[in-house]
């Protein structure tokens, strides 16, 4: 019994495992969108070390502009499972989003990153605080459009992807996608920039004396 009591968990990963491998083999897109952001992450603190820690300039560089690369890579796999047949689903759809926030978001990210790897391992300086009062509403708003763009950037190649293939009912899921990109659109745009537009007046003034004080 205590034996069967131990065995238990290593039996359940095993079978969490095997779905994960059953799923993949299903859906190899979605190794493909998974190894993308991977991707992404690795080349961008590939980048940084080469950059700050070995000092490798050039080296830095072309590992940065790998980012850009993975993108087309992941588009270039989703138009290539489909022409092969693949019936499109969750995740060929998930692919074109992935690439519309990944260029449009991609070097704010890099930039981010960047500012906290210098300052740690560079003697850089500090992140920039978080904004607050009128810089902050600035900032909800600019991140809203950027959101709008990426949207708009995924709905461009998924429209791309429908034409290319052509069958209309093997990316017919993929025009299901379209509405939940106004869905995000309009939830960020709830949670962002209304929201802040809508706050207290008396904390914006608040948080605007903060601001000036900290200039000072």
């Amino acid at each position: 019994m205590p034996y069967a009591d131990a065995a238990a968990p290593h039996a359940r990963q095993t079978r969490t495992v095997n779905k994960i491998w059953d799923f993949i083999a299903e859906n190899p897109m979605a190794a493909v969108v998974a190894g993308g952001e991977i991707g992404f992450w690795v080349a961008i603190i590939a980048g940084l070390v080469a950059r700050y820690l070995l000092k490798l300039k050039r080296t830095s560089i072309v590992l940065l502009l790998l980012t850009p690369v993975i993108d087309l890579v992941v588009l270039g796999a989703t138009l290539i499972d489909l022409q092969n047949g693949a019936k499109a689903n969750f995740v060929h759809g998930l692919a074109a989003v992935y690439l519309g926030f990944s260029v449009v978001f991609g070097h704010s990210m890099i930039k981010w990153a960047d500012v906290r790897f210098a300052h740690r391992f560079a003697g850089g300086p500090p992140p920039p605080p978080k904004p607050r009062g009128r810089e902050k509403l600035r900032v909800e708003w600019r991140e809203w459009f950027k959101c709008v763009l990426a949207c708009g950037l995924a709905a461009g190649v998924l429209l791309l992807l429908i034409v290319m293939v052509g069958d209309t009912e093997q990316v017919a899921p993929l025009w299901g996608w379209l509405p939940r990109l106004g869905v995000v659109t309009a939830i960020w745009f709830a949670t962002g920039p209304l929201w802040q537009e809508l706050s207290p007046k008396d904390d914006r003034r608040n948080d605007a004396r903060v601001e000036e004080g900290a200039r000072r």
